[in-house]
């Protein structure tokens, strides 16, 4: 893994490289990969454990919504791009964690949003 500065980082497992986006706020980090989010909890073991999130989509770090791809009651597939937001200058797709149907959308084009917060949530 090397550090590029920001939150970001490039893993490479020897055969696959990846750009990793990390964000956090005390004991959670905010892991981005691949249009994936994740959260990582550090519980009072000082064990990191981490926990799905597939109710919904968030922004790994603050950033800005650029656009919007999809509205409630919309069937997405899993891995389908939902939202793409900038931050640090760069462009993150936000994708779909599962296939389901749109169940609400909690941003629009031109907002600011902050980690942590469901963007999309699907039934």
């Amino acid at each position: 893994m090397t550090a590029l500065g920001d939150g970001w980082y490039l893993v490479d497992d020897g055969e696959r490289r990846w750009r990793v986006a990390v964000a956090g706020d005390g004991d959670t980090q905010w892991v981005f990969v691949d249009g994936q989010v994740g959260t990582i909890d550090a519980p009072k073991t000082g064990r990191p454990r981490t926990r799905s999130r597939e109710t919904g989509v968030m922004s790994p770090m603050p950033a800005t919504v650029v656009a919007v791809h999809v509205t409630p009651g919309q069937a997405v597939s899993e891995g389908e791009t939902v939202i793409v937001l900038e931050a640090m200058k760069m462009e993150l797709p936000i994708r779909a964690p599962r296939a389901g149907v749109v169940k609400t959308v909690a941003c629009a084009t031109g907002d600011l949003v902050q980690p942590g917060v469901n963007l999309v949530e699907f039934e």
